[in-house]
């Protein structure tokens, strides 16, 4: 390759994205933002020109894995000086400067509402500078973000159409690592769900740190998700994640009447004590969280329901955490996601007392069991059901393709890889220990 070649090739990025659904949507735009700069997306950072840790803060020791992960790449940096390396997100929101400071070979670091500077970030690091930015910009990033070819896109995408969280959970970093809830302008998120139909996406995740808070404009969420069920080419509408103080009658209803609205709800709860609900800050009691699951089980009898639970929360005593196991008996859920608590710096409940260890290690392996005992029994109340399945890409044996059920349960089953996109109709053969076994019909 000539010297003239080199310089016009494109440039390597390998972003690594960690959390939630938002982060992954983050990393598609962040890849966009960057691919006007001349960078290619690969799948290892081995050869990389920039590495990009798109971080998460919810999880325990997130920063000093974050840190960990930094050292794995300090080899790579060490060959080739003029990598750079990246972190996002919310870890880089939280901890700034202090990354830098910890770790010298960090180039950038840049917050979730600022990644739309992106391309500009890069002008200043060129000479071997640092840049931190982690402001609330007042301007929209979405807007304002460079925009690349347009690439096919995979069967199902995600569309943030609300950050940020006014509740104050005390155990939650979200509303100071996000910041207030904000949403987006409908006409923009329309015009960019056109867009992706026009990628070949047939399904659309709504995403938000409380979803169902969207309002702009005089739109609710529940009238975002009708616009976009008109939309041709769009067969299928899901969101996440939600509050249940956010979920009204519009909402409810539309499961009801909206056949695009996928029967599948995230709707966390963390506990089934309502001591501990108010320590938590979270404004709803255990029976309201229940009357209110009573409402959207009429409004559509098949829905799915999920949740989330923190075992040891400050205060959680043995009563408080049967008062949660008794909640899971009466919902069933059809998954759910359950962790042991642990302190977030700079939220109310990181100075409380805490549940020893060992209490809480024991209390979320009993919770665990009965969680995994219900969302077995839902898969295999499938079995011998025929359901709609979108089938998305090539599975692990030859003549395989893994869809997705009406639930979010992943299904495989033989099909033709050319059906990838397409909606066949599926017969549930037998239950999986996180899937499902369909045939074609």
């Amino acid at each position: 390759m000539s010297d003239s070649d080199s310089a016009n090739a494109p440039k390597k990025l390998f972003i690594k994205t960690y959390g939630c659904q938002m982060n992954v949507y983050d990393s598609e735009r962040m890849g966009d933002a960057l691919g006007v700069s001349g960078y290619q997306q690969v799948d290892s950072p081995e050869g990389a020109d920039m590495i990009l840790l798109n971080t998460c803060h919810i999880r325990e020791k997130a920063a000093e894995k974050i840190y960990s992960e930094l050292g794995r790449f300090r080899p790579l940096k060490e060959a080739n000086p003029d990598l750079k390396i990246g972190v996002a997100g919310c870890v880089a929101q939280a901890e700034g400067e202090e990354i830098i400071r910890r770790q010298p070979m960090v180039d950038l670091v840049v917050g979730p509402q600022a990644y739309h500077r992106l391309p500009k970030m890069l002008e200043h690091i060129k000479d071997g500078g640092h840049v931190v930015d982690t402001d609330f910009p007042e301007e929209d990033k979405f807007t304002l973000l460079p925009r690349g070819p347009k690439a096919k896109r995979a069967p199902s995408a995600f569309l943030t159409v609300q950050e940020g969280c006014d509740k104050f959970c005390a155990f939650c970093v979200v509303p100071y690592t996000r910041g207030a809830e904000v949403s987006r302008p409908p006409a923009r998120l329309l015009d960019e769900a056109r867009d992706l139909i026009e990628r070949g996406v047939v399904e659309i995740t709504l995403l938000g740190q409380n979803v169902n808070a969207y309002e702009a404009d005089g739109w609710s969420l529940a009238r975002l998700l009708r616009e976009m069920a008109k939309l041709d080419g769009l067969e299928r509408l899901r969101f996440t994640t939600s509050h249940p103080n956010d979920m009204g009658d519009d909402l409810i209803a539309a499961f009801g009447e909206e056949e695009k609205l996928m029967p599948y709800l995230h709707l966390p709860v963390q506990s089934g004590s309502d001591k501990v609900l108010k320590a938590m800050n979270r404004k709803h009691t255990a029976e309201s969280y229940l009357r209110l699951l009573e409402r959207i089980r009429a409004a559509r009898p098949d829905i799915a329901l999920s949740g989330d639970f923190i075992v040891g929360f400050p205060g959680e005593e043995e009563a408080d955490f049967q008062a949660t196991l008794e909640l899971c008996k009466e919902v069933r859920y059809a998954a759910a996601y359950s962790f042991k608590y642990s302190p977030r710096p700079g939220t109310p409940a990181a100075d409380r007392a805490h549940v020893d260890e060992s209490t809480k290690g024991e209390r979320l392996k009993r919770l665990q069991t009965l969680l995994t005992e219900h969302q077995f029994d839902f898969q295999q109340s499938m079995v011998g059901k025929t359901m709609p399945v979108l089938l998305e890409r090539a599975g692990r044996d030859p003549g395989q393709m893994v869809g997705k059920s009406p639930y979010l349960h992943a299904v495989h089953m033989k099909a033709e890889a050319g059906l990838a996109g397409k909606i066949v109709q599926a017969t549930i053969l037998h239950s999986e220990r996180n899937s499902l076994a369909g045939k074609v019909v």
